[in-house]
C-alpha cells in the first residue's frame, strides 16, 4: 500500500481543519482517484504515516468511510477500500442519468456563445487527456465538463443534488476512463452541438443515452471482474 499512497502524490493533511474531518477527506480523494482500489486493505500506521498524522483520526476517519460506504471493516481482519456491487453502481448511475437529463435540457436553454465556446474548450482538454492515455486527467476533464454543464441549467438544487453524488460517480468512472473514453467524448461533442443549437430535447435525449451507455459499461465491467475472480 505504500508504493501506491507514494505514487499518488497526495498533499499531507494540514492542521486548520478539524484533523479527523481533513484526514477522511484526504482517504475519500485517494479511493476516488484509484490510488486505493477496491478490495484493498488499509494499513493504520501506514495511513498515518503517508498523511502526516497520528494512527486515531485515521481510526476515527476509517470508521466515518465504512458509515458512508466507502471502507468494509471486516472483524479480525481490518480495514479493506470497499468493492461496489453491480447494484449499487446501478442505482446510483440511474439516479446521476436522471439529474444530468435535466441539466442538459437546460444547458440548451439557457447557453450564450461564451459558454458553448467554454464546452469545446473542455470538450478539447478531454480530448487531449485521452491521447494521453491519462486515466486521472480524463476523469477530471469528463467531471469538469459535466460540472459546466450543470451550471448551464441555472438550477441551484439540481447543481446542489448533482454535487451529492459527483465524487462517488468520479469513483465509479477511473477504473472505466480510458477503455470507455472514445465513445464518451464522441458522445459528449454530439450533447455539446445539441446545446449549440438550444435543442432541449434532443440534448436532454443525448445526454440520456451517454449516462446508460456509462452504467451499462461499468455493470458490465464489474460483472466481468467479479466472474474473473470467482473463477
Amino acid at each position: 500500500m505504500r508504493d501506491a499512497l507514494n505514487a499518488a502524490g497526495a498533499r499531507r493533511v494540514t492542521r486548520p481543519a478539524p484533523l479527523r474531518e481533513a484526514v477522511f477527506e484526504a482517504l475519500v480523494e485517494l479511493i476516488v482517484n484509484g490510488s486505493l482500489r477496491p478490495g484493498q486493505h488499509l494499513v493504520e500506521a501506514e495511513l498515518a504515516e503517508h498523511l502526516g498524522v497520528s494512527r486515531q483520526p485515521v481510526r476515527e476517519a476509517l470508521q466515518r468511510l465504512q458509515s458512508e460506504g466507502w471502507v468494509d471493516l471486516r472483524p479480525a481482519q481490518g480495514a479493506f477500500v470497499h468493492t461496489p456491487t453491480v447494484e449499487e453502481a446501478a442505482q446510483l448511475l440511474s439516479v446521476r442519468a436522471v439529474l444530468e437529463t435535466h441539466s442538459a435540457r437546460g444547458a440548451a436553454v439557457h447557453a450564450t456563445e461564451q459558454d458553448i465556446a467554454r464546452l469545446w474548450e473542455l470538450q478539447e482538454a478531454g480530448v487531449r487527456a485521452l491521447a494521453a492515455d491519462d486515466a486521472r486527467a480524463i476523469v477530471e476533464a469528463n467531471a469538469v465538463l459535466h460540472s459546466f454543464i450543470t451550471e448551464l441549467a441555472g438550477n441551484r438544487v439540481l447543481a446542489e443534488m448533482i454535487a451529492q453524488v459527483d465524487r462517488r460517480v468520479r469513483w465509479y468512472y477511473t477504473p472505466i476512463a480510458r477503455p470507455r473514453g472514445k465513445a464518451a467524448w464522441n458522445e459528449h461533442a454530439t450533447l455539446i452541438r445539441a446545446i449549440a443549437k438550444g435543442d432541449p430535447d434532443r440534448s436532454e435525449q443525448l445526454m440520456r443515452r451517454h449516462t446508460e451507455r456509462t452504467t451499462d459499461f461499468y455493470c458490465k465491467q464489474i460483472s466481468a471482474a467479479a466472474q474473473a475472480a470467482a473463477g
